[in-house]
């Protein structure tokens, strides 16, 4: 039976400031079939506010609970962990850090820094790290689909350059990461083997999703999606569809 439905934003619902075909109809879809929705990006660029206003002008309005980002999974780790971030990330995101009690251990946190990937700034973070510094990463994933339609490369490659340097694994805390799925579902009257992940890609979010325990992870055809996906990462997707329409139909038609 499926009782909650986990969707990607960037290549699902959107790309860029362009809903896709059908997906704000979709969306409506599953609420009105009473199935809970988390909508579960691995942006690091963009504040959760942001996102929040994006979706509410394609006619999506969603609460803070319906939201789940790697930045919030950070600040629940630091506090919960007593440890005042580092940052190594795009500037837009520096303000969703503020205003919370961190403790005096460090860490360094780092997302898809964009222009700010600079050596003086990876040679900084690299120190804290041989220095002692606890290791987050908001996000590994190779590409996004930039702004021009093309694959641009993302924050996993500079984490892994970061580990490799100072041979020390990072804590990641978006997809494909398990527990970001479950903390995720925490609240709902769900357990993962009754959730549905939807996304565009096929490693962090469909294989993560399945590797986490969801009963279902579906890859659409959009965004940053290319031709043999499917194939390339295991677990398998349980379905290829074509778009996110086409997901809520193998949805209600699995529900059970």
């Amino acid at each position: 039976m499926i009782r909650a439905v986990l969707l990607d934003l960037s290549g699902v619902v959107y790309d860029g400031d362009t809903p896709i075909p059908g997906a704000v109809a979709a969306i409506a879809r599953l609420r009105g079939e009473g199935l809970p929705i988390r909508f579960v990006s691995n942006t690091t660029r963009s504040p959760q506010r942001a996102i929040s206003a994006q979706l509410a002008s394609l006619g999506v309005a969603v609460d803070g609970d319906e939201l789940f980002t790697p930045a919030r999974a950070a600040v629940d780790w630091l506090v919960r962990e007593g440890c005042v971030p580092q940052l190594l990330v795009h500037p837009d995101l520096v303000p969703e850090f503020a205003g919370n009690k961190f403790g005096a251990r460090k860490a360094v946190v780092v997302g898809d820094a964009a222009d700010a990937f600079t050596y003086a700034a990876l040679n900084a973070a690299f120190r804290q790290l041989i220095d002692g510094a606890e290791f987050l990463a908001l996000a590994v994933n190779r590409t996004f689909r930039d702004a021009d339609g093309g694959l641009s490369l993302d924050a996993g490659a500079f984490v892994t350059a970061l580990e490799f340097a100072a041979g020390k694994q990072a804590t990641v805390l978006g997809k494909p990461a398990r527990n970001f799925f479950h903390a995720a579902l925490a609240g709902l009257d769900c357990q993962p083997g009754q959730a549905v992940m939807v996304g565009d890609d096929a490693e962090s979010d469909v294989a993560g999703a399945l590797r986490a325990g969801l009963g279902g992870g579906l890859l659409v055809r959009t965004g940053k999606y290319r031709a043999g996906d499917e194939s390339r990462h295991a677990p398998h997707p349980s379905a290829v569809v074509d778009d996110l329409t086409a997901a809520v139909d193998w949805i209600l038609a699995h529900r059970g």
